[in-house]
């Protein structure tokens, strides 16, 4: 049965697509590339398929739609670029079935040409057809947030660039029906930096942070504090908090290996995020000694192992680095997390704990790593014996704040 849509890969910028396209009336195909992070319950699946999502991995399914949305996920390469085979593995049993007047649209993180120069090639060599002519091809940054409940596909405006015209706007007749305002760029080259842009502006941001909470706390500052009231300033500033370390699928991109001129800047952002598990772990052993104990047999618990609050995700979460530079100082380490019921660290099974608040009094460390929602913050700090939060979640003297 033919579908207006087939979202090729359902991670996660393919699920939250497939979901807005059938809340928008769109009969969707999703179409699963391999092992995802995307994740439903069982009542927004049930959901879905009564509203016409139909799952498959069949790829003859792929050459009965009238559009095609690529969000196979992309991930670090061995020389720090992106690795797109599994987009061009996507792309590749896309083309094999793929019919004039097919709209084509890559969501992905890549860098800047790659629609042009990688997928474009690709598609016409296998398919035998020609973007442009016979088939649209356009990019579009994938704009998720996930857990906000404030804005979503249909409030978030969608950029698109097409490789004509005529692409653009038969991706933005698509994306038309998902969101309220879309925004055309120039072509796919621009579109996909600002992908490059917005995914980076976080990173740098973040960064700065992070390095302002080192420096605060040599200081003797509180950088909560500081942050509460630059965030009055009006005009010239956004604030961003610091933290363990920053999880993820929209990795920092320097343009590694893709061009003979990095982003300095990014890379410095890397340097200084990639640090701060490191950070963590040793304010912990700074903290247990003061208290005079060491690190060595020392029972810590960690609070939130997911990359985001609220969200069973773990993608990049810093806290399994933490967790492994404290085993390795040899901390007996225990975690606890609502969205989590099992967690491995270098292939051994950390034990969770079940009653959070028995957790916190026993461990001679507790360290929030997540500000899920369900935590009782207040009754943490005075349950704990002692407490690290890397959030500022915390009232204020309730605990160490990162």
């Amino acid at each position: 049965m033919p579908a207006d849509l087939a979202v090729i890969g359902l991670g996660p910028y393919g699920l939250p697509l497939a979901q807005a396209a059938v809340a928008a009336g769109i009969s969707t195909l999703g179409y699963t590339t391999g092992p995802e992070s995307g994740s439903l319950s069982p009542a927004e699946l049930r959901r879905m398929l009564s509203g016409g999502f139909r799952p498959t991995d069949d790829p003859a399914a792929l050459g009965r739609v009238r559009t095609a949305v690529i969000c196979a996920p992309t991930s670090r390469g061995a020389d720090g670029g992106l690795d797109l085979g599994q987009v061009e593995a996507a792309a590749r049993t896309l083309a094999q079935r793929l019919r004039p007047h097919t709209t084509v649209i890559l969501e992905s993180p890549v860098h800047p040409g790659t629609t042009d120069e990688f997928l474009r090639p690709l598609l016409e060599e296998v398919s035998g057809l020609r973007a442009g002519r016979d088939f649209h091809l356009a990019y579009s940054p994938s704009r998720v947030d996930p857990g906000n409940r404030d804005f979503t596909p249909a409030n978030t405006p969608k950029v698109i660039g097409g490789l004509t015209p005529a692409c653009t706007e038969s991706a933005a007749a698509f994306y038309g029906r998902l969101t309220d305002k879309v925004v055309r760029a120039r072509g796919p080259r621009e579109a996909e930096t600002v992908q490059l842009l917005e995914t980076n502006y976080r990173h740098v941001n973040i960064a700065l942070v992070n390095e302002m909470a080192v420096l605060c706390h040599d200081l003797g500052v509180d950088l909560w504090d500081v942050i509460r009231c630059a965030e009055t300033k009006p005009f010239g500033f956004q604030s961003f908090r610091p933290g363990p370390g920053v999880g993820g699928h929209g990795l920092a991109q320097d343009l590694t290996g893709h061009t003979s001129r990095n982003l300095r800047m990014v890379e410095l952002a890397q340097q200084v995020n990639s640090r701060m598990p490191r950070y963590v772990v040793q304010r912990a052993a700074a903290l247990l000694n003061e208290h005079g104990k060491s690190a060595r047999g020392a029972r810590v618990l960690l609070l939130g192992v997911t990359y985001k609050a609220d969200l069973a995700d773990q993608q990049e979460t810093p806290a399994q680095e933490i967790a492994v530079r404290l085993m390795e100082l040899g901390a007996s380490v225990s975690y606890h997390d609502p969205h989590v019921g099992s967690w491995s660290v270098l292939d051994r099974p950390v034990p969770r704990a079940d009653s959070l608040y028995e957790a916190a009094a026993d461990a001679d460390l507790t360290i929030l790593l997540q500000q899920h929602r369900t935590y009782d913050l207040q009754g943490l700090s005075v349950k704990a014996q002692l407490l690290l939060d890397t959030r500022g979640a915390t009232p204020t003297g309730a605990a160490h704040r990162l």
